[in-house]
C-alpha cells in the first residue's frame, strides 16, 4: 500500500525538475504535485566552469532547495530506491511506498568519482580538481593562480556527460589567464577518452584551433584510469593496435572530469534502455512502455547533449504533453533535440554552440557561432544566471527563436584563443 499518492511525482529538484513542476502550477494552478528529492539544496551549475576561472562567486551558484519549489508543490525529502510502474508507484529509502497518476524523471547524472582508481583520496589536494564539484570548484581556481608552469593535464571521460564541452572550458580560461599573467606552462594537454574533440563537426573543427592557438595538445581515445596523488601521476589508458595500453603522465595540474552515468536506482530498473537511461520518445519525452511516465534532462535517453540549455527546451514541451495527456488527450508537441553550449574560450569570450538532433546547426541568431564573442560573455556570466533563476525556475517559459542556418565549410578567420 502507499502510504500517499499525488497527481503528479516528480522525481528530482533540479534544473528540469523545478522548471516542470513550476511550468505545470502555473497552468493548472491546483494540480496536486510533489517532488521528491533529499537534497538540501540547488545549484546553479553552468557558473561552476566561471568559478574555476576566477570569474564568478561560488556562494552565488548555491541555493536551499525548500526555497525554490513553487508554492502548493508538497517537497518529500528522501532518496528513490525504486520503482514499480505496473503498480503506479515509486519506493523510497525505507521501505515506503508513493504512489502517483502521472511520474516525471527528472533525476540528473550520476557523478563516478570512485570509477577512477585514487582520484577520491586525491580531490581537493595534490594538485587534483574537478569544476564538477561545488566545493572544488574554488580549488580549481586557487591551482590555476599559483601554477607557475610545469605539465597541465586537463581530462574527460568517454561516454556521455553534463556539458560536454565543460572540460574544455576549464582548460582554455587557465590557459588564457596564464598567458595574461606570462606564465609558459611547459605542456597543456587535454585528453579526452572520447574519439572526438566536440560531437558536432561543425565547432569541432573551430575548437580544435582554439587548442592549437593556446599551444595545448589534444589526445583523443585517452581515458584516465588512476591518480596516484601522492606521486602527481597520473594514468591513461588507450585501445591500440586491440590491445590495452597504459600510460603513466606526471603532472603538476590535474583537472578531472568523472565518467558519469544515469543514477543506480534508474540503470537497474525497468524504466532503463540498454545504456542505463530512462527510455522516452525523443520527440515527445514520454516513456516508450509506460504512458503515464515521462522523463527529460540528464538522466533521460534524449540523443542530445546533457545541458540547462536543453532542459529550457525541454522542460514546456514536456509540461504541454502532460497536460494534455492528464485529459486523456494525445500529446502533440514535439521536442527537436536543441541544446547550447557556450564554451568560454577565453576570460571575456564565448563561442555559442547551437544545434538540434543529429548536429544540426540552429542558431538563435543570424551570426556564425563559431566566433567566440564578447557579447556571448556577457550573456553566460550575467543574462543566463538571472534567466535561470527569475525564469526558467518560475516555469516562465519562453518561445524557442532559434533556427537551422548554414554557414560556409571554411573556419572564419576571427576564431581566435
Amino acid at each position: 500500500m502507499s502510504a500517499s499518492k499525488h497527481t503528479v511525482v516528480i522525481i528530482g529538484g533540479g534544473t528540469a525538475g523545478i522548471s516542470v513542476a513550476a511550468g505545470l502550477r502555473r497552468r493548472q494552478p491546483g494540480l496536486d504535485i510533489a517532488i521528491v528529492d533529499p537534497a538540501e539544496f540547488h545549484f546553479y551549475q553552468p557558473a561552476w566552469t566561471l568559478v574555476g576561472g576566477g570569474a564568478f562567486d561560488v556562494a552565488r551558484t548555491r541555493r536551499p532547495l525548500a526555497g525554490l519549489l513553487p508554492r502548493g508543490v508538497k517537497h518529500i525529502a528522501k532518496a528513490v530506491s525504486g520503482f514499480s510502474p505496473e503498480t503506479n508507484e515509486i519506493e523510497l529509502a525505507g521501505g515506503e511506498r508513493l504512489g502517483y497518476a502521472f511520474l516525471v524523471v527528472a533525476a540528473g547524472i550520476q557523478l563516478n568519482f570512485d570509477a577512477i582508481k585514487g582520484l577520491p583520496e586525491a580531490l581537493g589536494k595534490n594538485g587534483v580538481s574537478s569544476n564538477y564539484r561545488y566545493d572544488l570548484a574554488p580549488y580549481t581556481w586557487e591551482l590555476v593562480k599559483n601554477f607557475k608552469g610545469g605539465r597541465a593535464l586537463f581530462t574527460q571521460p568517454a561516454g556521455a556527460i553534463k556539458c560536454a564541452g565543460a572540460p574544455q572550458k576549464a582548460m582554455y580560461l587557465a590557459a588564457d589567464y596564464w598567458r595574461q599573467q606570462g606564465i609558459k606552462a611547459d605542456s597543456i594537454q587535454f585528453r579526452n577518452g572520447g574519439a572526438v574533440l566536440f560531437s558536432v563537426p561543425f565547432y569541432a573543427q573551430a575548437l580544435s584551433r582554439v587548442v592549437d592557438a593556446y599551444g595545448a595538445k589534444a589526445r583523443l581515445g585517452d581515458s584516465l584510469v588512476e591518480v596516484r596523488g601522492a606521486e602527481k601521476i597520473a594514468v591513461f589508458e588507450r585501445v591500440q593496435d586491440g590491445e590495452k595500453v597504459r600510460e603513466e603522465v606526471a603532472y603538476d595540474l590535474l583537472h578531472v572530469v568523472p565518467p558519469q552515468s544515469a543514477p543506480d536506482f534508474i540503470r537497474q530498473s525497468a524504466l532503463a534502455n540498454a545504456e542505463g537511461w530512462v527510455d522516452v520518445d525523443q520527440h515527445t519525452l514520454r516513456h516508450v512502455r509506460h504512458n503515464n511516465i515521462f522523463s527529460l534532462g540528464d538522466c533521460s535517453s534524449l540523443p542530445t547533449s546533457k545541458t540547462a540549455a536543453a532542459v529550457k527546451a525541454q522542460a514546456p514541451v514536456l509540461v504541454a504533453n502532460l497536460l494534455e495527456a492528464l485529459q486523456g488527450l494525445e500529446t502533440r508537441n514535439r521536442y527537436t533535440g536543441y541544446t547550447a553550449c557556450p564554451v568560454t574560450t577565453s576570460h571575456g569570450k564565448v563561442m555559442l554552440a547551437e544545434f538540434t538532433y543529429g548536429g544540426t546547426v540552429s542558431t538563435t541568431l543570424p551570426l556564425d557561432s563559431r566566433i567566440p564573442r564578447r557579447f556571448y560573455w556577457f550573456l553566460k556570466r550575467s543574462v543566463l544566471p538571472w534567466f535561470y533563476w527569475n525564469l526558467l525556475l518560475k516555469g516562465r517559459f519562453v518561445p524557442e527563436v532559434h533556427q537551422e542556418r548554414r554557414f560556409p565549410e571554411a573556419l572564419p578567420a576571427l576564431i581566435e584563443a
